[in-house]
């Protein structure tokens, strides 16, 4: 039922994004130039891994050894916008139509955090990842890893078709507010060391 409910939305929106998906492409390509999409490798259900697509929000400027700049000095005005709406976000429709991801989920993170997380934090993989989910109406990048990855224990445990269509609108609504965007004191989201770290370093 919910590939179904996921397949429907895709299917009912579908005019209105390729036109949307169409003018943010051209946007991109004008104002960060190729590649327009950013491919990254992510773990999705029981862990495996799938390649996730977005819109580029970052230059890709090198520093003078060659390495890429941190995401601070990369991520460009335009890029921040983007992602203040989301609509770096909506290339991963195709990951929902190819079956990698659901509309609603826990977000699918890097492949190095695996070995990072409790016993209890893998669960979140027991389902599929999603574009939007529960932690991301509960605080989005605002709160620590710890409390974001008990969220997404949370819907594991707890998930209905009605909760997905509660956290589908109410994550129009923090688009909309732009509320959650970035944590205090980051640009991105800081990378997961593991909670028993991210204690330690309050």
């Amino acid at each position: 039922m919910k590939r179904l409910f996921d397949l429907m939305i895709c299917l009912l929106l579908a005019p209105p994004v390729a036109l949307l998906l169409m003018a943010v492409a051209i946007l991109v390509r004008h104002r960060l130039g190729s590649p327009v999409l950013f491919r990254q490798n992510r773990i999705g259900l029981y862990e495996r891994p799938f390649v996730i697509y977005k819109f580029r929000t970052m230059t890709e400027s090198l520093d003078p050894a060659g390495n890429l700049r941190e995401d601070r000095d990369r991520l460009t005005d335009f890029g921040e916008k983007l992602r203040a709406l989301s609509l770096d976000e909506l290339p991963q429709l195709w990951n929902v139509l190819k079956g990698d991801m659901s509309l609603v989920g826990p977000r699918p993170l890097l492949p190095q955090y695996l070995p990072r997380y409790t016993v209890r934090q893998r669960r979140r993989h027991e389902i599929k990842p999603g574009i939007t989910g529960w932690s991301q109406v509960n605080g989005r990048n605002a709160v620590s890893w710890a409390a974001r990855l008990n969220l997404d224990v949370w819907y594991v445990d707890h998930r209905r078709h009605w909760l997905d269509v509660r956290i589908l609108g109410l994550t129009l609504l923090k688009v909309l507010k732009r509320e959650g965007i970035r944590r205090q004191g980051y640009s991105t989201m800081p990378e997961f060391m593991g909670s028993a770290l991210e204690r330690r370093t309050k």
